[in-house]
């Protein structure tokens, strides 16, 4: 599989996305199912509390998780950060709020994205895509390296490498990825060898670009 060849696919399956969701305003939780509903997804639990919305992650091991941030036994932050740290389900947060402290709650928690209300369609289903991506990139990353110092680092690297990808070859985000976790397969290389491989030529591409060809040079001393 070529990098051109994502392009066709750049989208999580929506089919595949088996959701619960925890919001304690049932008004709200009702149009956000029907929303998921409409554009493909599963819903396969609800809950009106986050205490309820982890037992329920654990029975019944979803692909997706979303928590409003305010509900009432157990928070939504708390809800989130149990079910990152048993690897259970990604996590999309619903914040009536965007303030950067709570944005670096969410994330401290494990939440892959979030979503400030009041949101629709268009705002929801990307949101999802970026925390199923997100989650399936830190699962992959974990599995292949122990070392959270070298997990950093490939982050890092394959971040800058799915960039080129996107800036090159027009892919999304989570085909960018899908390519370099592919590739690693494929050719029995780490992903940071593919990500510093893609970086460097891309840098090549870049400076050779910026490299006049000999006539432009001849032209340019006329």
């Amino acid at each position: 599989m070529t990098a051109a060849d994502e392009q066709q696919d750049p989208h999580v399956p929506p089919t595949t996305t088996r959701v619960v969701i925890a919001e304690d305003e049932a008004l709200i939780r009702l149009d956000l199912k029907e929303m998921l509903e409409e554009e493909g997804y599963t819903v396969v639990g609800e809950a009106g509390d986050g205490e309820a919305a982890v037992k329920l992650a654990q029975e019944l091991r979803p692909d997706l998780v979303i928590l409003d941030v305010k509900m009432p036994v157990l928070d939504g932050l708390s809800a989130a950060e149990q079910i990152h740290n048993e690897h259970i389900a990604p996590t999309l947060m619903l914040t009536a709020f965007s303030q950067r402290e709570l944005v670096d709650r969410a994330r401290d928690a494990g939440a892959m994205a979030y979503i400030v209300k009041p949101f629709n369609k268009s705002d929801l289903v990307p949101a999802i895509e970026m925390a199923v991506s997100r989650y399936s990139e830190m699962r992959a990353l974990e599995l292949e390296i122990e070392d959270l110092n070298q997990r950093l680092e490939t982050r890092k690297l394959v971040d800058r490498a799915k960039s080129v990808l996107q800036t090159k070859f027009g892919l999304a985000e989570p085909a960018a990825f899908r390519w370099i976790q592919k590739t690693s397969m494929d050719r029995r290389m780490t992903m940071k060898a593919v990500a510093e491989a893609v970086i460097e030529e891309g840098a090549a591409q870049d400076a050779k670009k910026k490299t006049p060809e000999p006539s432009e040079q001849a032209a340019e001393q006329e």
